[in-house]
């Protein structure tokens, strides 16, 4: 058994692994790939909704919908809570990725939603 010293998102886990050949490599090189591929991954989705013209605001965790903050024709700011999600028994704003006006808020109070569904969208 060996034990090492994680630093995950700023936070230092210890973690004992025992060796049993590749066993000790794969945890090792899974919590590397995962970060690297998620912030990849969210600009290029971002770019060509808003190429598009109209840009989705989208769930970043699963949870349920605790409430709405904006509604449809509301201008908002970049930055500004368009709905707030209860996920592990926190509460987290959604916010508006960029300038612009609410066309539609696609979700209701109480519902559950997963990572990456479409909360609202906005141009």
């Amino acid at each position: 058994m060996k034990s090492y010293t994680i630093t995950v998102n700023g936070t230092a886990y210890e973690v004992t692994v025992e060796e049993t050949g590749s066993v000790a490599s794969a945890p090792v090189a899974a919590p590397k790939a995962a970060p690297k591929a998620a912030p990849a991954a969210a600009p290029k989705a971002a770019a060509p909704a808003g190429g598009a013209g109209a840009v989705k605001v989208a769930a970043s965790v699963p949870g349920k919908v605790v409430s709405i903050a904006a509604s449809a024709g509301q201008a908002v700011k970049a930055g500004d809570s368009v709905v707030i999600l209860e996920s592990m028994k926190m509460e987290i704003p959604v916010v508006a990725p960029q300038d612009g006006t609410i066309v539609s808020i696609d979700v209701a109070v109480g519902a559950a939603v997963e990572n990456g569904d479409t909360l609202a969208t906005m141009n």
